[in-house]
């Protein structure tokens, strides 16, 4: 699986963008996905993820009730809605694939395949 992410920019705080992770491969439709964000001297951390089928989505208490991941397997195709954009949401965003969806979803060990990142800027 072959993964690019886009969507990233320069956002005010308070505004919305949304990012999404195109996939190549056949097998996009049984790969979990999960979105991760590393700011600037920060460890790499865990934002979203989505089984399979889109049924089951698990978020980081520090963007739960902002930001909404989905996905459209006819487009091999995941998304992150994110609003209520704050300063402290920038960083470069990375979609993930895994084989697996339980209870390591937020483990970026448990992502097997990476997109190269799109950047988010959200100014004061």
């Amino acid at each position: 699986v072959q993964l690019q992410a886009s969507g990233g920019g320069l956002v005010q705080a308070g505004g919305s963008l949304r990012l999404a992770c195109a996939a190549s491969g056949r097998t996009f439709s049984r790969n979990a996905m999960g979105w991760f964000r590393q700011a600037p001297g920060k460890e790499r951390e865990f934002v979203a993820a989505i089984n399979w089928s889109g049924g089951s989505t698990y978020y980081a208490d520090s963007v739960k009730g902002r930001f909404t991941i989905s996905r459209d397997n006819a487009k091999n195709t995941v998304y992150l809605q994110m609003n209520s954009l704050k300063p402290e949401d920038t960083a470069v965003y990375y979609c993930a694939a895994s084989g697996t969806y339980g209870s390591s979803r937020s483990y970026s060990g448990s992502y097997d395949y990476w997109g190269q990142g799109t950047q988010v800027t959200v100014s004061s």
